[in-house]
Formats: C-alpha cells, sequence, structure tokens
C-alpha cells in the first residue's frame, strides 16, 4: 500500500491549490481530511503526513472539497528587488505575492533571500517548481556577486571546489532533511558544498553557478572564505535569463523559453498562459501592484492572455 497512488502533499500541490511545502504545513496542523473511496462523507480521517492518495479518495482542505484546478498554467519572470521577502505568508508586509500583484496561487522556483536581488520565476505550476528546485536534478542557477574586498586566487579557487558551511535553517533546502543525502535533523549540520563554476568579472565581483540551494548558500560560502558578500543578483535560471528586465518588473515566459524549461526538467509541454494574439478563457486575477506601472489601481481585475500586449507587467 505505501507504494501505491501518490503522495499527499504532492496531490494538494499539483491541483495549484499550494507548494509542497506549504501542503505539508496545513497536513501537519490539522486542515486536511481524507474520505477514501467508497467511503460516505462520515467516514473522513484526520491526513497525516506521508498519506497517500489513490483513485476515488476525496480529499477535503479546511471542510471544503479539493479539485483540480481548471486554470491555465501562469509563468513569468520578475526582478525581484532588495527588501522583498520570497513567501506567500500575508502577514509579511513585504511578501513577494503581494508585491507581483498576483491573487492566484503562485510560487517560486529558487528563493532569494530579503537583500539579494535578481531573477525569480513565479509559476502556479507546481511540477514543474518541484523539478526545478530538486537537488538532485542538477538544474543550473547564475549569480553576481559581489563582496567587501579585493579577491583573491585562493578564495575563488576554494569557491570552485566547495565550501564547509553550516546549516541554521532547514526550512529552504533544495534538499529536505528525511530524504535521500540528509539526516532527518539538518540544524547545525556542517556541509560541503558542490564543485561550482565560478569566474572573477571584477576587482570585487565574481560570477557563479549553483547547481543546489542552502539557505543563504553564497553569503556562507563567502564568509567560509573570509569575505562578506555585499550584492547578490540572480541572473540566470537554468534557460532563463534576467536580461535588461528593470527590477521591480515582471514579464510573461514566451512559448519557447516554457518549451526549453520543460525540456530541460524533463517535462511535456501543457496550455500555458502568455502573450499570443489570440483569445482565451479568463485564467486567473492580479492586482496591480508595485511591480505592474500603475501603483494607483490596485482592484482586480480579470486577465486573459490576449491582454498582456497592452498591459504594462
Amino acid at each position: 500500500m505505501e507504494n501505491e497512488g501518490t503522495r499527499l502533499n504532492k496531490y494538494i500541490s499539483s491541483t495549484g491549490l499550494c507548494s509542497r511545502r506549504e501542503a505539508d504545513r496545513l497536513i501537519s496542523e490539522g486542515h486536511v481530511e481524507i474520505i477514501r473511496g467508497g467511503a460516505d462523507d462520515s467516514e473522513k480521517t484526520e491526513a497525516a503526513l506521508g498519506d497517500r492518495f489513490l483513485p476515488g479518495d476525496r480529499i477535503l482542505v479546511d471542510g471544503k472539497p479539493l479539485k483540480d484546478s481548471e486554470d491555465e498554467k501562469l509563468y513569468m519572470m520578475m526582478n525581484k528587488p532588495k527588501g522583498i521577502i520570497c513567501t506567500g505568508d500575508k502577514r509579511i508586509k513585504e511578501n513577494v505575492v503581494d508585491y507581483a500583484g498576483i491573487t492566484h496561487y503562485i510560487s517560486y522556483a529558487g528563493r532569494l533571500d530579503k537583500d539579494s536581488t535578481g531573477l525569480l520565476l513565479l509559476t502556479n505550476d507546481g511540477d514543474l517548481n518541484n523539478k526545478i528546485m530538486k537537488a538532485s536534478n542538477f538544474h543550473e542557477k547564475e549569480y553576481i556577486v559581489t563582496v567587501d574586498k579585493v579577491l583573491t586566487t585562493d578564495f575563488l579557487n576554494a569557491m570552485r571546489a566547495g565550501m564547509k558551511i553550516v546549516i541554521d535553517d532547514e526550512s529552504h533546502l533544495t534538499l529536505q532533511p528525511g530524504t535521500p543525502g540528509h539526516p532527518l535533523k539538518a540544524v547545525g549540520m556542517t556541509v560541503v558544498t558542490r564543485p561550482c563554476k565560478v569566474t572573477r568579472t571584477g576587482a570585487r565581483k565574481f560570477s557563479i553557478v549553483l547547481t543546489q540551494g542552502y539557505n543563504r548558500q553564497i553569503r556562507r560560502m563567502c564568509e567560509a572564505g573570509g569575505f562578506k558578500a555585499i550584492e547578490i543578483q540572480r541572473i540566470r535560471i537554468m534557460n532563463l535569463q534576467l536580461g535588461d528586465l528593470k527590477e521591480g518588473r515582471k514579464r510573461f515566459l514566451t512559448a519557447n523559453e516554457i518549451k526549453t524549461l520543460k525540456e530541460m526538467a524533463e517535462m511535456k509541454e501543457e496550455r500555458h498562459i502568455s502573450p499570443p494574439s489570440g483569445r482565451t478563457k479568463r485564467v486567473f486575477k492580479y492586482t496591480a501592484g508595485p511591480s505592474c506601472g500603475n501603483t494607483n489601481n490596485r482592484r482586480n481585475t480579470s486577465y486573459h492572455a490576449g491582454q498582456d500586449r497592452q498591459r504594462k507587467i
């Protein structure tokens, strides 16, 4: 039975409700119930972490039936400014979802800390997001880093070879504790980062390409080598380039960018929201947040894919 069906957190994420991590939180806090196939409504049981969804099962979240999302997939990139926090928690004032002005569920591939800037992939495609974030897939993310003093060859070579860092937060690991390669408890553990590509681009500046994502990894690697990271900007996620996208702005991915991204992540192509010329059904709602150009207009607006060329994103 353990090998049958789909892990419950993965199933919940696939409906577009939330990320797998958020699904785990909902399950652990008792918000999720299961009615097994063939049972009547009175036979619901509280879900537990590790439960699996089987064909015919019904899932309730806060007492309401969970249904597969009928929305088309959303793929956008944003140039995150300093001070914006990568979280969907509405209680945090500067959360990235409100800043992006999107009321539809959305997640991001690769968290940037509050003081870092650059490329974020915003999507409601949970499967794609999970494939990009899974460390065992070795997907590349590239950063430009400025440090507090002149770089040395020894430091750059040490970065390339891998640095010892101490994990003090397991809530944002690409490879979660308890999965193969990690013990159940990661906080306080010393790890050696993977070998990576490092290129000096200035006296105090270098580019680095990572294939994993420990919390504040680049900052900790710099600290381990006796340097302090002053600025960190992500300029690439796999095939997606930040390019000349201005800080605080966002745009839809092109059809070709999505196709290539999914091919690299070994996914099949699906319908998506992009800038086509034709019309399509209403797919999601957004508000004109700080990154949408018009900061005075915060009303909810039904958004159609065909409107992309008329609206500044």
